[in-house]
């Protein structure tokens, strides 16, 4: 028997009958031999763990364009929160550890440079529109080692690609917008109460707000840290979702209330604070003008990717480029294109 047989009978022992078993997976997009150490969705945490796109996440705005403490969250930062927050509910309830973080470190793995501005400016602009989720499934099963993709599973792909709610209900109650697994659900969850509590906490580190702004209805239930208000809503959808016998995900009115109440205050306070705003207005025509530069010349666009042909239509290989882009890339791009270079004297 080899260790992957063994990893996969320990879990039809000590995983929840509710929790998606790596030996029971869906499958791949397309059939390859098996690990014989590593089950199925360990090795496709791995994959993601591995690839460039995940590695590029550290260079790419979560809320703050380039700021210049230490200590402000990335895109890559916030997906090692969610896997985190994510790990901690699965363990707690039994379900597949390694199937949660290998989605919660897949789930970002599309987001554009600057953050939403960016993902909103190649949504206006782009046949079709843009959304980071879909674009995070394209990443990992068409553009990744040179347009091979990882080959994941299909529960790690539907929960990539499901993750996402914007401003919709916070537990998933419509079953057509369910995803596969419980496991994904957890994704989702954690996904939001990682970004409020961080979010909160950069905005304050940033001079945006104070503590004292943060709704004191949600200090007074939650507490009054992004720390104590983390612990008091892994604790609300663990004990909620336990009181269960089918293990659906909940929280409860209060819990719900108070996080949603914490998001729109995000909106109006941070999101939407007219000096965050100004800097991603800026970041928009970074972002469509390069769009539009690529499409009008071509051969800048090959050149520029070491490519020798478009791999698809020219405006979906300009969109993956774009989107792919670290902000500090897309600021250097922008420089060289559109603004003269000192002149050098030869010598």
């Amino acid at each position: 028997m080899n260790i992957r047989n063994k990893l996969e009978e320990r879990e039809e022992l000590i995983l929840s009958p509710f929790a998606q078993k790596s030996s029971k997976t869906r499958g791949r997009l397309k059939k390859e031999p098996e690990c014989d150490i590593r089950p199925a969705f360990q090795h496709d945490r791995d994959r993601i763990t591995h690839s460039k796109s995940f590695r590029r996440l550290k260079h790419k705005t979560q809320v703050f364009l380039a700021p210049a403490g230490d200590h402000f969250r990335t895109r890559l930062t916030h997906t090692l929160e969610v896997a985190q927050i994510g790990r901690t509910i699965a363990k707690a309830l039994a379900l597949n550890e390694d199937l949660v973080e290998a989605i919660s470190l897949g789930h970002d793995l599309g987001h554009t440079p600057f953050g939403h501005a960016g993902e909103a400016s190649l949504n206006e602009i782009h046949k079709g529109g843009f959304r980071h989720y879909e674009q995070s499934l394209r990443v990992v099963d068409v553009l990744e080692k040179d347009g091979k993709g990882l080959n994941l599973t299909l529960e790690v792909r539907d929960g990539i690609v499901k993750h996402s709610k914007g401003k919709g209900e916070i537990v998933i109650r419509d079953t057509e917008d369910k995803p596969l697994t419980k496991e994904a659900e957890v994704v989702r969850i954690a996904d939001i109460i990682a970004y409020i509590n961080h979010d909160i906490d950069d905005a304050t580190r940033g001079n945006i707000i104070t503590e004292s702004d943060v709704p004191k209805e949600c200090v007074e239930f939650m507490g009054k840290t992004s720390s104590k208000r983390i612990d008091s809503m892994v604790r609300g959808v663990i004990f909620e979702t336990l009181k269960n016998t089918n293990l659906n995900l909940s929280i409860s009115e209060e819990l719900e209330y108070s996080i949603v109440k914490l998001r729109d205050f995000l909106y109006e306070r941070v999101y939407d604070n007219h000096i965050v705003h100004n800097d991603f207005i800026k970041c928009s025509r970074i972002i469509k003008d390069l769009y539009h530069y690529f499409l009008k010349n071509p051969d800048a666009f090959l050149e520029e990717t070491g490519r020798k042909d478009f791999y698809d239509e020219q405006s979906i290989c300009v969109c993956d480029f774009i989107a792919g882009m670290t902000d500090r890339y897309a600021f250097n791009l922008f420089e060289k294109f559109f603004l003269p270079m000192p002149w050098k004297i030869p010598v």
